[in-house]
């Protein structure tokens, strides 16, 4: 990668956490109009079970210094697609987004062959105002996959939450009790079995992910069909700057489905959310998900504001 006199590109380490986290703030307030990231995130992304700092990870320093882009590797499962983020401060980094992607995506050619296959294909994502990033990930040979859909609605005047159909019934999660864990990732892995994006995740790797997302357990629930789980309902702490409860999953078995569950869950959730004072409720939808219509999320009053592109290419495996 080329870069101007007095520009250096290095290996971000922790110590990076708080330079990081401000271009990251600057890349989301453009991309959509807050920041949307904690140090938490970057903390969980450079200490992620598949990723090296040491070989997945570039940070880009302007003259005086200042870190002012970032790119990195997930890989949430180790197996699987890889996704890139690239990171710049939209009034410092201009012009290193691409240079940075091309390097990342020389990385993902040498772990297609560190993992003996013949091909990687690798994501990311594209916020409406990101029309440059979008044109550079098209010269780059990338085309679009799908589109995700933020969600939102406020939680005043929020109305009575409606009794559950008959026989359902909702409770918090028990995040003590290991068999209730284990239930809830069952439901979750289960439930997202027919969908087309779907990667497993064992038991113990997605209990040692949990902490990435926040763990305010008292928003996460349960739901029984006469006293047996066939529903779940994980939050995430990802909104609270803007005092927003946020729904990250929202899981019913596919023999439960249409039966109000779903429903009864969300239902559940922005009453808790609005409790404590939230002024909004979010979640995001996958729009090509047969397992979560926006039919759905709008029968509990939220209703779409902004929508996110995700683009993907397919990596060979780098030779030798």
């Amino acid at each position: 990668m080329t870069l101007p006199a007095g520009w250096h590109a290095r290996r971000p380490t922790l110590d990076d956490i708080p330079a990081i986290l401000a271009v990251v703030h600057a890349a989301d307030t453009f991309a959509v109009g807050h920041p949307d990231f904690a140090a938490e995130d970057v903390t969980a992304a450079l200490t992620a079970p598949f990723f090296d700092p040491a070989r997945d990870s570039w940070v880009v320093t302007d003259p005086e210094g200042t870190i002012v882009a970032w790119a990195a590797l997930d890989n949430p499962t180790g197996t699987g697609r890889e996704f890139v983020e690239v990171y710049v401060d939209p009034e410092r980094g201009d012009g290193l987004r691409a240079p940075l992607l091309a390097r990342q995506l020389d990385r993902v050619a040498e772990r297609a062959r560190e993992r003996g296959v013949p091909a990687l294909t690798v994501r990311t994502a594209v916020f409406a105002p990101e029309t440059r990033w979008a044109a550079e990930l098209a010269e780059a040979g990338f085309t679009r996959a799908k589109r995700y859909v933020r969600m939102s609605r406020s939680l005043a005047g929020l109305p009575a939450e409606p009794p559950p159909p008959a026989g359902v019934t909702v409770r918090p999660l028990r995040a003590d009790d290991a068999a209730d864990l284990r239930e809830f990732h069952r439901i979750y892995d289960l439930a997202f079995r027919d969908t087309a994006d779907h990667e497993p995740v064992d038991f113990d790797l997605w209990r040692q992910r949990l902490t990435q997302h926040g763990t305010t357990w008292d928003e996460w629930f349960v739901a029984e069909v006469d006293g047996v789980p066939v529903g779940a309902l994980q939050s995430s702490d990802q909104a609270l700057e803007q005092n927003e409860g946020f729904v990250r999953a929202l899981s019913v078995l596919p023999a439960y489905r249409r039966r109000g569950v779903g429903a009864a869950l969300l239902w559940r959730a922005l009453h808790r959310y609005a409790a404590k004072g939230r002024q909004s409720a979010g979640l995001g939808v996958d729009l090509a998900n047969p397992t979560a219509p926006v039919t759905l999320y709008r029968s509990v009053g939220l209703r779409e504001v902004r929508w996110t592109d995700m683009y993907e290419r397919v990596v060979p495996a780098a030779a030798g």
